[in-house]
């Protein structure tokens, strides 16, 4: 779907939809857990959709209803399983160990830029401890074998989604093990929902000085849940609100883990010049890598010179986020340069034009919120992306006053 977008204040209320990290944490701690959960205010997203799918082709049974799902835990492990994981990164990853804890022999498959995400230290560390894997640096790839408990060591500077996936799988073993981090856990904040999540349903994640300690032979306990709200969804409202739009932001958890929470700090604490326009800003995307594009696009607005750094790992997500949000903004009148591990960023009048999603959903909800303050409309061409996590985003767009329209393009 290709959209053009005639730039226009939005003005209103949005009730942001429920956090994907913790939607796709809550699923599967009710799957491995012995009972009938109920999990409530779901946003059924793409990737939503990949995990429930992957749920239930282990042996899960779970029932959609409206904005929740009954999810009653695995009784009959699969012996055999096909799972596709779509263009979801977090089903990939966090199913991956928990297969190999069942012993379920498994064929995982997925789309997009997925099958080239690397899923390395599974490869090293898993193997070590009864999973072999048939895989040619892509997919689809087999599995199979049982995990068995000990010492893993994964690195911390690839994805938070393989500690998350073992802090899943590694309760479910019939000894004890430990996670041995070799390098500083970057996005700590989603290892620390994940334990959240897992404290909820009844298992317990001892932190150490060099990782993590998993106690064996635990279960988990069925529980009805309500998920919060998604702060990096609201980023895209928070910056708006900043570039001049007036929106106020619904369904949010105040003392809420999410790391891209900071956002709220982000944009509350910018320096303004006397004529009231926000400075130039420098900030270490480690742990907030889902905000950098949208922080491109508070760049363009703010005066002088802004640096996002620590973020190279952004080359592998859904698309190269370095290089599509230069590439998006540059196209609407931006000065981006994108830099080995960030975005150099000068101050932009943004004009508008043609640009293209990548199929990336965060590029396309951030060249929406560019748009506001462009002088001319602006075509989003696939703007269809963002229902990988926020497929309402347009609707909500439109109801805060935003002027789109769907064309066809030659």
């Amino acid at each position: 779907m290709d959209i053009k977008i005639t730039p226009s204040k939005l003005i209103g209320t949005v009730n942001i939809p429920s956090s994907k990290s913790m939607t796709h944490r809550m699923l599967i701690c009710a799957a491995l857990a012995n009972g009938q959960s109920k999990i409530s205010n779901i946003t059924f997203s793409k990737d939503i959709y990949a995990t429930i799918n992957a749920l239930t082709a282990i042996g899960a049974d779970i029932k959609i209803n409206e904005d929740s799902a009954t999810v009653l835990g695995i009784n009959n492990v699969s012996d055999i399983a096909e799972i596709d994981c779509c263009e979801s990164g977090s089903t990939l990853r966090f199913l991956i160990p928990i297969t190999a804890a069942l012993g379920i022999n498994s064929t995982y498959t997925g789309q997009g830029r997925l099958p080239e995400r690397p899923i390395t230290p599974y490869l090293r560390e898993l193997t070590k401890h009864g999973i072999k894997f048939e895989y040619n640096n892509t997919m689809p790839f087999n599995m199979s074998g049982k995990l068995k408990c000990g010492e893993f060591k994964l690195e911390g500077n690839i994805s938070s989604q393989f500690i998350t996936g073992m802090l899943f799988a590694l309760p479910l073993l019939n000894g004890d093990s430990e996670i041995i981090m070799t390098s500083a856990l970057e996005s700590k904040p989603y290892a620390d929902m994940t334990i959240k999540c897992l404290n909820t349903f009844g298992i317990e994640i001892t932190e150490t000085e060099k990782g993590y300690f998993i106690k064996g032979n635990q279960k988990y306990k069925p529980k009805n849940i309500v998920v919060e709200g998604d702060y990096s969804q609201a980023a895209f409202f928070y910056v708006a609100n900043i570039l001049g739009n007036d929106i106020r932001i619904n369904n949010l958890m105040e003392n809420s883990l999410q790391g891209d929470k900071k956002i709220v700090e982000i944009t509350r604490n910018l320096c303004y010049n006397e004529n009231n326009e926000p400075n130039g800003f420098s900030i270490n995307a480690a742990d907030i890598p889902d905000l950098v594009p949208i922080l491109g696009v508070l760049g363009t607005f703010c005066q002088g010179k802004s640096l996002i750094y620590g973020a190279e790992r952004l080359k592998i997500k859904e698309s190269d986020r370095l290089e599509s949000t230069s590439a998006t903004l540059n196209a609407l009148g931006g000065n981006i340069t994108a830099e080995n591990d960030g975005l150099s960023i000068l101050h932009s009048v943004l004009k508008g034009g043609v640009v293209d999603s990548f199929g990336d959903h965060r590029i396309a909800m951030s060249a929406a919120i560019a748009a506001t303050v462009c002088s001319e409309p602006v075509i989003i061409k696939n703007a269809d992306a963002v229902e990988k996590s926020y497929p309402d985003f347009f609707k909500d767009y439109q109801k805060l006053g935003g002027i789109i329209d769907v064309i066809t393009l030659e």
